[in-house]
């Protein structure tokens, strides 16, 4: 049966579809560089003038040498504004339970006038370093997921099903690909399928500046093939930014190409529904339960999640 999926929605990437949290992080209302308290700082790249931090959790008594799991978050903001610290609790709740866990910078268009692909790159960069530097980290190469909301959640995908767009000079013999994946409301689908009407072909057409490439090049779904990394992704069924047919898209896509995809919609839900401080921290503590569960499934993890534990001493 055909569908027809809306590229319209995706565009509020590039205008006003940013949480308050991302807004703030934007419009100056949070330094920037943002401040992590707790996090180790370091570079993982330079571009021209700009340097790119990696904020980095560790499990309690970690040490260089250990071979820990590892993730690597990317925030969310339409490719155009955001902050790591969006993921902060997400990073601080899975050191807890003995994980490296990370929140990348990336260039954006309002703070370094790049274009999505760029972002891209950049997502890519922080893959291969976090591999490059695993011995001193602390962390198992081979057992390193990438993460992201929204705009940060199509960089996560793009890291494990994109081929192109690593950058230039790095060492290709270290791979760019996470060995798995979580990803919050993404937006996977950036260029017609089956069923799409005129109009958002057009509408297509004026995304591709936004993009930098041809959308299809940047597009996950139009890019899964065999041998794609296992993920779960949570979606708001109520999505009006990221729709959730296009979700559903991308975990058909993975299952037909042989990968585990788990697909987790929240009745009701709007896009960012997964945040920290989203209401009373409903959805926040039901997602991460289940990212728990997955990290667990694929052995990042051990034993119960400690998540009600780690709820109340933030409180």
């Amino acid at each position: 049966m055909k569908r027809s999926y809306s590229i319209a929605t995706l565009l509020l990437f590039a205008a006003s579809a940013l949480t308050a949290q991302e807004k703030r992080a934007k419009g100056g209302g949070q330094p920037y560089p943002p401040e992590l308290p707790g996090a180790k700082v370091e570079v993982y790249k330079t571009v021209g003038d700009t340097k790119l931090n990696i904020y980095i959790y560790e499990p309690e008594g970690h040490k260089a040498g250990d071979q820990r799991p590892g993730i690597v978050f990317f925030f969310g903001g339409g490719w155009s504004g955001g902050s790591p610290k969006q993921f902060e609790q997400h990073c601080k709740y899975l050191a807890s339970r003995g994980m490296v866990a990370m929140a990348a910078d990336y260039r954006v268009a309002t703070r370094h006038q790049v274009k999505a692909v760029s972002c891209v790159e950049d997502a890519k960069s922080a893959i291969r370093w976090v591999r490059q530097n695993a011995k001193r980290l602390g962390v198992d190469p081979k057992r390193l997921a990438a993460g992201g909301g929204s705009a940060g959640g199509h960089l996560a995908a793009c890291t494990g099903v994109l081929r192109e767009f690593d950058a230039a000079g790095e060492d290709k013999s270290l791979s760019s690909a996470p060995n798995a994946m979580v990803l919050f409301n993404p937006a996977v689908v950036l260029a017609p399928i089956e069923g799409q009407s005129a109009e958002d072909n057009e509408r297509v057409a004026r995304l591709e500046d936004r993009m930098g490439v041809e959308p299809k090049k940047l597009s996950p779904y139009h890019n899964v093939a065999k041998g794609a990394p296992p993920c779960i992704v949570f979606h708001g069924k109520a999505d009006t930014t990221v729709p959730y047919s296009t979700a559903e898209a991308f975990a058909q896509a993975m299952t037909k190409a042989g990968s585990r995809c788990e697909l987790e919609g929240a009745e009701g839900q709007a896009h960012g529904f997964f945040n920290y401080g989203r209401g009373d921290n409903k959805y926040f503590t039901e997602t991460v339960k289940k990212m728990d569960a997955f990290l667990v499934s694929l052995g990042y993890l051990k034993g119960e999640n400690t998540v009600e534990k780690f709820m109340a001493a933030l409180k």
